[in-house]
């Protein structure tokens, strides 16, 4: 199966089905032009890793796809200059990171992609994730973001290595 992300008309499909979603609030942008930081959502060909849940506020996600329960002290390297730029990491954190244990409910469930990590690019773009959009409609940091409902679909449907083309 692949799922395929428009980015011009903001709608993600699969299995002949179309929905809404969010994307960067700069656009989009080739994958190799991508930048840290540049709030673009980055077009190109990626499968699914793995995704992280919030098990205080959730049961494990209706899905193939491994996925792990959140800790409060979960973060993500964004620090281009850090060896551990584009990974999962603990808090305390010595380098720029975002915090994956969020109170406003985006990263509820998190889908991770394969984007700039094998190996990371510094500066080429990190923590680009399939998350919860929030509900005030406002686009993202160059992720892509779906209503609860639509994530629940599409977590039915996905598994390790499932196919997702951003156009």
């Amino acid at each position: 199966m692949r799922v395929i992300v428009n980015c011009q008309s903001k709608t993600i499909a699969w299995d002949g089905h179309e929905y809404p979603c969010r994307i960067g609030r700069g656009g989009f942008i080739n994958r190799m032009q991508g930048q840290e930081g540049d709030e673009k959502t980055p077009l190109g060909d990626y499968f699914f890793r793995f995704g992280f849940y919030r098990a205080d506020r959730l049961a494990r996600p209706p899905s193939d796809l491994p996925f792990w329960p959140m800790e409060p002290n979960d973060g993500w390297c964004d620090d281009s200059a850090h060896a551990a730029y584009n990974r999962f990491v603990r808090l305390p954190f010595e380098g720029s990171h975002e915090r994956l244990w969020r109170e406003d409910g985006a990263y509820d469930i998190v889908l991770v992609m394969n984007h700039n990590d094998s190996p990371p690019t510094p500066g080429a773009g990190s923590a680009v994730f399939i998350h919860i959009a929030q509900p005030d409609d406002r686009q993202t940091l160059g992720c892509v973001a779906l209503t609860p409902d639509v994530m629940i679909k599409l977590l039915k449907k996905i598994g390790p290595r499932t196919e997702i083309s951003i156009r």
